[in-house]
């Protein structure tokens, strides 16, 4: 992930069916990305949209370890 990336952790990403998500547009703000994403369904109304936080090094523990509170 570079520089750039992680100061925009905000993106707004293309739905394709059996692939990977296409990031559109990233943004800092998620007040930002909500607006574009607005302004995305209106005028491609056929084409899906998600926003996505997309930060780097981050660590989900697995259901099994959270349970017993190990991480």
């Amino acid at each position: 992930m570079t520089y750039s990336e992680q100061l925009k952790p905000w993106c707004i990403v293309r739905d394709i069916p059996n692939q990977e998500n296409i990031v559109v547009k990233r943004f800092r703000r998620r007040d930002d990305a909500v607006a574009y994403l607005q302004v995305l369904k209106q005028s491609a109304r056929d084409i899906a949209f998600q926003i996505i936080f997309k930060a780097q090094n981050v660590n989900i523990p697995r259901d099994n370890e959270a349970l017993n509170g190990s991480f």
